[in-house]
């Protein structure tokens, strides 16, 4: 039994180690070509009150597009900064959009209980595949790409966003 613990336990902290080590890494996707924009833009989902729109209506406009989940807490934990900052960039005409890798259920309540001004869509795991058109290969959230009036992915994040690091790449929108 306490050879098994000799082997066994140096095995779990190695295993622990590289869990940590690639949990911690900010890893940027690949970027992505203008299909993956236009995948975006041909999506028709639903938003948080269940009303089917398209994301059509976004083009020509600047945006931080936002892909989170109810479950995914660094997604949680960043949503009431990214509601406030929605105030803030309002006037420059730039718009936030979360979409949604969860139950139309789950997002009304969240979007009820936290007050969320900016439109949610719920995308469920149809999301899944734009997240990698984006070069998202691993799926991982929360995940936040700039695009800017012309179409063209200005910057993306893997992880939790660093609001000062967001505001000043704003400007490239």
């Amino acid at each position: 039994m306490k050879r098994n613990i000799f082997i066994f336990v140096p095995i779990a902290l190695l295993f622990c180690a590289i869990g940590i080590y690639f949990g911690v890494q900010r890893h940027t996707p690949a970027a992505p070509d203008n299909a993956a924009v236009a995948a975006l833009f041909a999506q028709e989902i639903p938003d948080a009150g269940g009303k089917t729109g398209s994301l059509s209506q976004w083009k020509g406009k600047p945006l931080v597009v936002n892909f989170w989940a109810t479950w995914c807490a660094p997604c949680v934990e960043e949503m009431p900064e990214l509601n406030a900052l929605q105030g803030e960039i309002a006037a420059k005409n730039i718009q936030i959009i979360g979409i949604g890798v969860d139950s139309a259920d789950n997002i009304a309540k969240f979007a009820e209980k936290y007050k969320i001004s900016y439109p949610l869509y719920v995308a469920g795991s149809s999301a899944t595949a734009l997240l990698r058109q984006f070069g998202n290969q691993s799926g991982g959230l929360p995940f936040t790409i700039l695009i800017g009036r012309d179409g063209q992915v200005k910057k993306m994040y893997l992880g939790s966003i660093k609001f000062d690091e967001l505001r000043k790449d704003l400007s490239l929108l």
